[in-house]
């Protein structure tokens, strides 16, 4: 394989464990991490080498919730490669969530508690604000970094003697009920994480439609409940130490609860070893643990209309246009 590139955000969590496992299974791999913060791309690049000396790991730094910066790591990695055979869109923020307390005692007495704990559903609310380019965060740096980043890559991932294969990482949390074609960057709610992650969703579906001739396919995972950086801002401390021996109590029903990095990578390891032409376009790819520990993969089909999904890639593409006018001196 002449390479793999690998977006990650933290360099931590799932991105770290996927780093370590696909190259356990196959060490030829050329690993490049794409990272917003340079020194902590090259710490992860030296945690990974410690244990595989042999391994080709490179770095780039991106940040997937600017535009410019999109651009720029794009011309680089269209300089350093001449093909791509995955792109991992890891990437990802839920900038302050809070937990709605009353609808979780609502949902315990309704005996809804279980379908909120493992989709987070009714119970989750983020702030979101706009960036840099006048875009909201949360969209611009979960799906619309990862889509013109694609974009700009294609001449790298199409017409290739091998198929070449992007892997989202989406959520249970991506529900069609918190996102609206009208308000597609979910300005105006309090679920951007959910309603870009069903934007994801739905885009990976149109993506397949668009390129699968062109030797590109799209597959979209869910890690499960992972203990990450993102999830521990969620609650303080002291009581995710206190919900813990709960939380593996909770996995004997809720397979979903992976709850490590190595577990919730699972899925995108797996996805790594299948043949893309026989994979369904509309299935979510779902890492889950066993209450005894044992990891698999479950397929789920996807909850999109297809016809909305092709209104929202034309959303995307004529938001793309306005960007590359805006940014035309970092176009080739």
């Amino acid at each position: 394989r002449s390479a793999l590139y690998l977006t990650l955000y933290r360099c931590s969590g799932v991105g770290l464990a996927l780093c370590r496992r696909l190259l356990e299974e196959d060490g030829r791999i050329h690993l490049c991490i794409a990272c917003r913060n340079a020194q902590k791309s090259e710490a992860t690049r030296d945690l990974i080498l410690a244990t595989h000396p042999a391994a080709q790991v490179s770095t780039v730094e991106v940040d997937l919730g600017s535009l410019a910066s999109v651009l720029r790591v794009a011309r680089e990695l269209r300089c350093r490669f001449q093909r791509l055979d995955f792109v991992y869109l890891n990437a990802g923020i839920m900038p302050n969530p809070h937990v709605n307390f009353k609808a979780l005692w609502h949902g315990l007495l309704t005996g809804k508690v279980l379908h909120m704990l493992t989709t987070a559903e009714g119970i989750m609310t983020q702030t979101d604000r706009l960036n840099g380019d006048g875009l909201q965060e949360v969209f611009a740096t979960n799906l619309f970094g990862h889509f013109i980043l694609i974009r700009q890559l294609e001449s790298l991932l199409c017409s290739n003697e091998k198929p070449s294969r992007l892997i989202w990482t989406s959520s249970s949390n991506a529900r069609e009920s918190a996102f609206s074609l009208s308000d597609y960057q979910h300005a105006k709610g309090q679920e951007s994480y959910s309603s870009s992650k069903y934007a994801t969703d739905l885009t990976s579906v149109v993506l397949n439609r668009k390129f699968n001739k062109q030797g590109l396919y799209s597959s979209v995972v869910c890690p499960g409940l992972v203990m990450s950086n993102m999830t521990y801002r969620i609650l303080p401390v002291f009581l995710w130490k206190l919900l813990m021996p709960i939380m593996w109590l909770i996995r004997f029903f809720a397979k979903t609860y992976t709850l490590t990095p190595y577990n919730g990578a699972e899925a995108h390891v797996w996805l790594f070893k299948q043949k893309p032409e026989y994979l369904d376009v509309l299935v979510k790819y779902h890492s889950c643990t066993s209450g005894l520990g044992k990891s698999y993969v479950e397929p789920r089909k996807i909850d999109v209309d297809e016809e909305t999904a092709e209104k929202f890639y034309q959303k995307l593409l004529e938001l793309e246009k306005q960007a590359l006018e805006r940014y035309s001196d970092l176009l080739d």
